[in-house]
């Protein structure tokens, strides 16, 4: 399997075979990501096709990343959701969150329990209504996707102490809200 830096100096060529692995091996991900913020099939379509053609672009100009390929189209799909891409980001939801067995990127726990499947379900209610954006971009991008701290933060634009600060208020606010049920 080659590794992204490979990948990223063939694609630097724009060499067919590698952009069509990147593709392959991002695409669903990313796509799972843009379902879970916009909760629409074709605006998730759509934001994939636009990750990957702003990538294009920025390969076309010199402005790829030198390492870090996952992070780097993360990056660009948040910034579609940051600046609207067509649609409102404030739209975010996770209504299509799979608690299920892996979809391809080794995250997902599985929850088999009724009873844990349902405060999962809670948990994700409590997200979608009580979190800021910038809370359910955080959640979704460290917990779900697998990215760390670092990581995140370099997706979002801010800094790591800032995206720990976020994510520290988001879980509190959902503790809160989990411990006094209070209505999701």
């Amino acid at each position: 399997m080659e590794t992204d830096l490979s990948l990223l100096d063939a694609a630097r060529k724009l060499d067919q075979n590698a952009l069509v692995v990147i593709f392959d091996r991002y695409a669903t991900e990313l796509y799972n990501y843009a379902l879970r913020m916009w909760e629409d099939p074709l605006k998730a379509d759509h934001a994939v096709g636009d990750v990957f053609t702003e990538f294009l672009e920025q390969l076309a100009s010199g402005k790829e990343p030198q390492t870090n390929l996952r992070p780097y189209l993360y990056k660009i799909a948040y910034q579609l959701f940051a600046n609207g891409a067509q649609f409102s980001w404030r739209e975010t939801t996770l209504e299509f969150v799979d608690f299920g067995p892996d979809n391809g990127n080794g995250h997902h726990p599985t929850v088999s329990d009724p009873k844990d499947k349902e405060l999962a379900d809670m948990a994700v209610a409590a997200i979608k209504k009580h979190l800021t954006a910038d809370q359910r971009h955080v959640i979704v991008l460290h917990y779900w996707e697998g990215f760390s701290l670092h990581e995140t933060a370099e997706i979002v634009g801010k800094r790591v102490n800032n995206v720990r600060a976020i994510q520290n208020r988001a879980i509190a606010k959902l503790c809160k809200v989990l411990d006094h049920g209070v209505s999701v």
